[in-house]
């Protein structure tokens, strides 16, 4: 077997070897490595990445293994192409070892921690976006242990720096989170609140929003023996992507940064406005699509988008139910933008599972779903089809006594699961159900819209005896014109 290193694919190679770290990136999962590591390639400045996984040594290991490469994969109907990015120096996995984390973070010659964590890696109440004061990681964290959240890591390290060479540093969040930079920094000062660095933090550490765009899947065997055909020889961990990639960011970073703009990335004054496209548009229908695809028996995103009902949905909730609550970036072409986005659901070379799309749900959705939700209600219009991502969502993650939600379904991973088949069991009707669900995960003023609650509830009660496209019937019917009219029961 031929090993993967520079030599073996020296054509594929996107940059030389980086010459040093330049970025500590915290989550090395897909995303990160077909996202952040190949605009870094394309820069080709020599900024080198030193990554690290959450807990998972998988694709440490394997990048180890092969002189910290790997290929990126871009999967598409009129065929596949492959790229190696080559910027990693190193690959390590926090749970193993925390202290490395800080010690990688604090070193002089680190100028920027990037992350990609997902929504939940961050330690906040949904409700206040605070710092989950409460959260077992963050009271271990604080109690003096080796960090091992996120928050923690970056704080501690961040303490260390100001302590110690006091050279500035940007922390770049690159999570679907609106505001995801400001958030981030709320965090770290909250974490730090009353130390010596809270100070420093503030004056020093710089900390942009961004917009991150790219369907990345999980890594299938098809994909390794793609990979292989491709490269010529074996790729342990390759990662399959679309071709379409975008990235937006405020360029304010306190130590320098890598010329990313080489490979396609904007530096814009509209972050919010990009993020919020992307969340809602994107991002919330996506999670549509996934919910009503699963429970409709359907694995992957392409196939669910290609049944006429799932796709009469996402067209609804697109451009009835987010777009009307989105102001759009200057320079984008909505019409463009929104035939680009069906034209990505329907990548079947991709096969982007509706498992993966809908797992976290609890933690995506209360980004996605309450705002525009409460300003279609402030305006007297129920948004039925943002009520149905809702009622699907519960159906999938905590289904009704008797209602076989399909394997898609059962496969989702949510971390409010066990919490809200507690709620389930002393539940007296569907509706205390959903009305102790939406006041728990969402925790917003959304929980306490009567008329919406009710509205998911009878969605719940229609999908679980009529099933999803019966509910997705009369979501159509429904439409957002006709105010606070509950669905035949």
């Amino acid at each position: 077997m031929s090993a993967l290193n520079r030599a073996s694919v020296r054509k594929h190679l996107l940059t030389d070897r980086p010459v040093s770290t330049g970025i500590v990136h915290l989550g090395l999962g897909n995303f990160h490595r077909a996202h952040q590591a190949v605009y870094t390639a394309q820069a080709r400045d020599s900024w080198g990445i030193l990554g690290v996984a959450s807990r998972s040594a998988a694709v440490a290991d394997a990048m180890n293994r092969q002189d910290g490469l790997y290929s990126v994969l871009e999967r598409s109907p009129e065929g596949s192409s492959i790229s190696v990015p080559g910027v990693h120096t190193g690959a390590i996995v926090a749970a193993g070892n925390p202290a490395a984390v800080v010690d990688a973070i604090a070193a002089e010659d680190t100028r920027i921690v990037s992350t990609t964590v997902t929504e939940h890696g961050y330690c906040m109440d949904p409700g206040t976006h605070r710092l989950a004061l409460d959260h077992p990681g963050i009271v271990a964290d604080l109690s003096g242990a080796a960090p091992r959240t996120v928050i923690g890591q970056i704080a501690r390290a961040l303490e260390r720096r100001a302590a110690t060479h006091g050279a500035p540093i940007t922390v770049l969040n690159c999570d679907n989170m609106q505001s995801n930079g400001t958030q981030t920094r709320r965090l770290v000062l909250e974490f730090l609140q009353g130390s010596k660095a809270e100070t420093w933090v503030a004056e020093n550490v710089a900390f942009p929003n961004s917009m991150v765009d790219r369907i990345v899947p999980a890594t299938t065997d098809a994909d390794r023996a793609a990979a292989y055909e491709l490269l010529g020889v074996h790729d342990l961990s390759p990662v399959p992507a679309e071709p379409f990639t975008m990235w937006v960011m405020e360029d304010r970073f306190a130590a320098g940064r890598p010329a990313w703009e080489r490979g396609g990335a904007v530096f814009s004054d509209e972050v919010e406005a990009y993020e919020l496209l992307k969340l809602r548009l994107l991002n919330g229908t996506h999670s549509l699509i996934a919910y009503l695809g699963a429970l409709d028996g359907r694995a992957t995103i392409p196939e669910a988008r290609a049944v006429d009902f799932i796709e009469s949905a996402a067209r609804s909730v697109l451009e009835d139910e987010y777009l009307p609550t989105v102001t759009l970036p200057r320079d984008i072409d909505i019409d463009a933008y929104v035939a680009s986005l069906f034209d990505r659901w329907s990548n079947a070379a991709l096969g982007h599972r509706t498992q993966q799309v809908g797992t976290d749900g609890s933690v995506k959705l209360p980004q996605r779903v309450p705002a525009p939700a409460l300003q279609l209600l402030g305006q007297g219009m129920m948004p039925e089809h943002l009520a149905l991502t809702c009622a699907a969502w519960l159906c999938c993650v905590v289904p009704l006594p008797g209602f076989d939600p399909g394997p898609h379904a059962r496969a989702m991973v949510d971390p409010a699961r066990e919490r809200l088949g507690a709620l389930a069991a002393h539940s007296r009707s569907t509706e205390d159900l959903v009305r102790s669900a939406i006041g728990q995960v969402f925790a917003t003023e959304l929980a306490e819209s009567n008329d919406f609650a009710r509205r998911v509830s009878d969605y719940v009660a229609v999908i679980t005896r009529d099933g999803v496209r019966a509910a997705a019937r009369e979501a159509a019917r429904s439409r957002t014109s006709r105010p606070h009219a509950s669905p035949a029961a």
